[in-house]
């Protein structure tokens, strides 16, 4: 009995000297501290605009890193390039099509770390199409919210061709050249909550 007492100590104070692994953690985007963003080419420069109402879902996983995923959903009609006849376009048919596809989305299928950024995989839907597409990503830091519960912060960017997605509107200037060029720069800078707080 002694001996079988004993040993069930052991094991006990065994059991609490190592730590438990670190459970994965969901974190919710915090809209009034966030942004999803683009930028096109235009003429001889480039524009920038953002989706001002959209949602990210990210589930951390410190221990194993591939086990994390992020989920993000836009609604298309938030668009903002701080043009409101710019926007109108945008929301048409030449464009998004805002009626017929009110959300773009991601999902990832995969997340692998490399070095001290991560390769994000996953397939992002415009206007019913779905592509695969990579974003290169990085944590910018876990620690505690102002009000409160821990937050974190993250930041992913990719580049797509928006003709991939049927968003093919251009327009031929008469010296030469168009209008828009085809790739689009897309960036997401965003600080979530543990659990909270919510973005649209």
């Amino acid at each position: 009995m002694k001996t079988t007492s004993r040993l069930s100590i052991a094991a006990l104070l065994l059991a609490l000297a190592v730590p438990a692994a670190a459970a994965p953690k969901t974190y919710t985007s915090d809209l009034a501290h966030s942004e999803v963003g683009f930028s096109i080419r235009h003429l001889v420069s480039k524009v920038h605009g953002k989706f001002d109402a959209f949602k990210s879902t990210i589930v951390y996983d410190a221990a194993n890193p591939s086990a994390s995923s992020i989920e993000t959903e836009i609604e298309t009609k938030s668009i903002n390039t701080a043009n409101q006849r710019r926007d109108n376009h945008l929301r048409s048919g030449d464009f998004f099509l805002t009626d017929s596809f009110p959300k773009i989305t991601f999902k990832s299928t995969s997340v692998a770390k490399k070095g001290d950024r991560f390769e994000v995989k996953g397939n992002l839907t415009i206007r019913g199409v779905t592509k695969p597409v990579v974003l290169d990503a990085a944590i910018l830091g876990i620690g505690p919210g102002m009000m409160g519960g821990e937050v974190a912060g993250f930041e992913a960017t990719t580049r797509v061709n928006r003709k991939d997605y049927g968003v093919n509107w251009n327009k031929t200037l008469d010296q030469g050249g168009v209008v828009l060029g085809d790739d689009v720069d897309i960036m997401l800078n965003i600080e979530a909550g543990e659990g909270g707080p919510k973005g649209k």
